[in-house]
């Protein structure tokens, strides 16, 4: 399976912005964006065109696609798929990649970012409905009970999951028992839940063309 294996903290300077996707290294003086604010390359810190029309769009997909961690292919799937549902294509397209099993855990306290969390699910830590599930993309629906799996507990990241999702807000279409590593989808997220900064309007427009 194709993946992404180059230094992620390029994505966030790329963009020019953070995009959160080193869990706690994001919040220290760590982070390479504090210190290197430009996009990387040799012309990075040369390379300041004003970004109109075609290029907005492609950094608003960019900004998303890297955020989900998902591949080129992947994310029009997803786009596709939420042009032929009934709706606001850019709202369901953002709904289905918050319904990934890889985000949800995350949004849980359970992974410090996106990346630890599609690993937890990887390796079989997590399970829906009792049921282990190894498939980052699987797509939870309302009412299903996603719990870390009972011989995974006790793993260190876990526990410095928690307490970095200590300082956090849990969306309101989930619920969680962090004690126990147990939780709810309450409903599927709306809009609202989704506190991300993307234009998904401009992502459409892109691939309505």
């Amino acid at each position: 399976m194709a993946r992404y294996t180059d230094a992620v903290c390029r994505l966030c300077r790329r963009e020019g912005m953070k995009l959160f996707l080193k869990g706690a290294k994001c919040f220290s003086d760590k982070c390479p964006i504090e210190k290197r604010n430009f996009a990387p390359g040799q012309h990075g810190k040369d390379r300041k065109a004003k970004i109109v029309g075609y290029g907005l769009q492609l950094r608003e997909k960019q900004k998303a696609k890297r955020i989900y961690f998902t591949l080129e292919g992947q994310f029009r799937n997803y786009f596709e798929k939420a042009a032929r549902t009934r709706g606001v294509t850019g709202e369901l397209l953002l709904q289905q990649l918050e319904r990934r099993l890889d985000n949800v855990v995350f949004r849980l306290g359970f992974a410090q970012s996106r990346r630890q969390a599609r690993q937890l699910v990887r390796h079989g830590h997590v399970a829906v409905n009792q049921r282990k599930v190894n498939i980052p993309s699987y797509e939870v629906s309302a009412g299903e009970e996603i719990s870390i799996r009972e011989k995974s507990k006790k793993l260190t990241v876990l526990e410095l999951a928690k307490e970095f999702a200590s300082h956090g807000t849990l969306p309101n279409w989930l619920e969680v028992n962090r004690d126990n590593y147990t939780a709810r989808v309450l409903s599927l997220p709306k809009r609202e839940d989704i506190q991300l900064p993307v234009n998904e309007q401009l992502i459409v427009e892109l691939y309505s063309k």
